[in-house]
């Protein structure tokens, strides 16, 4: 049973394993600074379909297949899935993974899904609810900006706070495998809304989500920032990575030398005018898969935390004039099998 450390940290009492990790990406994302990483760099932004929706779809359906293939196993082999994306009603996902016929749980948490699919996946396989569970996401350039924006046919000028949603996808196997990476322990984030409109400076609404989650795990355990190799957040950006730093600073946390945002890491900011970096669900989904994962299984780093961060939008509320929401929510992932308390 996960050991509960306070309302909204847990630790696992018996870590489980993230055995196989897949990603696909699509052509700008390959033409980045982390494209060799990747396990497939798709050129066809349509992935032979014919919309934007049902090429994520197919992105997404396409990565839980090389998932599989990874690991060799097929679909009866997987007790269940947790899966979602941007899309209205995660459409994205219930359309690319309909025909697989396994019991799925479908989540939203817009670009935090990547963290809050591991998180539930984690909790329920160290709870015996669960042998082999996949967590999947993804995000499309195409599809998010048609919802949330306007038609890329517009050609609209982008703000300097403004992000490209990645075109991109990441799946993880959670078993109850001795092999690492190990899942060690999570917090599960709360809304945080300080009140942003701009629907273009993502980075803003979400830094305050992820201050919290980083404040709340730390004091929770313990532990400082010291005691990780790295602390990944995704996908803030330039912007929201800067405030990042200054709330976690005003708590009396440094994480400057330690930190990693997947929406600065996923393009080469000054060639390929992104103006604050990348995001979407797929974003850090596919760096974590694709980067992260596969430095922790050899060993190369230790410990890191991963905190996917989500902006809480829709296309209404924000013509409405609500603010946008925040949320994060936190994994720690490790080299090394310890069971308890998470304090190390």
């Amino acid at each position: 049973m996960s050991v509960k450390i306070s309302k909204n940290t847990f630790a696992m009492s018996n870590p489980p394993s993230i055995t196989y990790f897949a990603s696909i990406v699509g052509k700008k994302e390959g033409e980045g600074p982390m494209g060799h990483v990747f396990d497939k760099v798709e050129n066809d932004s349509h992935f032979g379909q014919d919309s934007w929706e049902k090429a994520e779809s197919e992105m997404q359906k396409r990565t839980v297949e090389l998932l599989f293939e990874k690991a060799d196993i097929t679909p009866d082999d997987v007790d269940f899935m947790f899966a979602g994306d941007l899309l209205n009603q995660c459409t994205g996902t219930t359309y690319g993974l309909r025909d697989l016929n396994i019991p799925i749980l479908i989540v939203y948490g817009a670009c935090s899904t990547m963290a809050e699919t591991l998180l539930l996946s984690a909790v329920m396989t160290d709870n015996n609810l669960g042998g082999k569970i996949v967590a999947v996401t993804s995000s499309h350039f195409g599809s998010a900006e048609r919802q949330f924006r306007l038609p890329l046919s517009y050609g609209g000028q982008r703000t300097p706070t403004s992000q490209w949603t990645c075109t991109a996808s990441g799946a993880a196997l959670v078993t109850t495998e001795r092999t690492a990476p190990y899942i060690r322990g999570v917090t599960i984030g709360k809304i945080v809304d300080l009140g942003i409109t701009d629907a273009n400076n993502m980075g803003a609404a979400m830094a305050p989500a992820a201050a919290y989650t980083i404040t709340t795990f730390l004091k929770d355990t313990k532990t400082s920032p010291n005691d990780y190799d790295c602390i990944v957040t995704g996908d803030l950006g330039f912007v929201g990575s800067e405030l990042l730093y200054e709330l976690l600073e005003k708590e009396g946390i440094n994480i400057r030398s330690k930190h990693m945002d997947c929406g600065k890491m996923m393009f080469d900011r000054e060639k390929q005018d992104v103006h604050s970096g990348g995001s979407g669900c797929g974003c850090s989904a596919s760096i974590l898969c694709g980067h992260f994962l596969p430095m922790i299984k050899s060993g190369d780093i230790k410990d890191m935390l991963f905190i996917a961060t989500g902006a809480l939008m829709s296309t209404t509320a924000s013509q409405q004039g609500e603010s946008i929401p925040g949320i994060a929510h936190l994994i720690h992932i490790s080299h090394e099998y310890r069971k308890g308390d998470d304090n190390g």
